[in-house]
């Protein structure tokens, strides 16, 4: 099985046993890619679920997840903030988000929702919660939402080879 193909299999696997998309995402990096030192970037991600505190509004958790991925291996650190504007990590972070709306109509929680369910949830309401799970929310939807966002992570990672021999050492 490829890197990216397990990437996809344990994002799904996470999604549909946790919930929290992007950590569901970022922990099937940390483990496919072996990385250390990053169990509090996945933890700080826990929020982001659900379009930003399950609001729906914002950005799709899986989305905001395979961004941070990214910005592991491109983001600015602290010691070069004001050294410019490390545009290889906002043109990463544009290719997965245009990926991302070209499979699923919008970046937005709520019309990705829409997208794949036929309409959105307010996953606050218990009710609708329930609706959410029973319509297969852990079962094949955001699951494989968040599947493909850490395969198309995996990819975009393996691809530029300074990345592959960062992480293969």
């Amino acid at each position: 099985m490829s890197e990216a193909e397990r990437a996809y299999n344990l994002a799904f696997k996470y999604e549909a046993e946790y919930g929290s998309c992007p950590q569901a995402v970022l922990r099937a990096i940390y483990e496919v890619f072996n990385l250390k030192g990053i169990e509090n970037i996945i933890k700080s991600a826990h929020a982001l679920a659900g379009g930003l505190g399950l609001s729906g509004n914002g950005t799709c958790g899986a989305l905001t997840g395979g961004v941070i991925a990214l910005g592991i291996f491109y983001g600015r650190s602290l010691e070069d903030m004001g050294k410019g504007r490390f545009l290889k990590s906002y043109a990463k972070a544009k290719e997965l988000h245009d990926k991302f709306v070209k499979e699923f109509g919008s970046c937005i929680c709520k019309d990705v929702q829409t997208k794949i369910f036929g309409r959105s949830f307010n996953l606050w309401d218990p009710e609708d919660h329930k609706k959410f799970e029973e319509m297969g929310g852990h079962r094949d939807k955001c699951t494989d939402v968040a599947g493909k966002v850490a395969r198309w992570v995996v990819e975009m990672l393996l691809e530029d080879a300074s990345v592959r021999k960062q992480i293969r050492g």
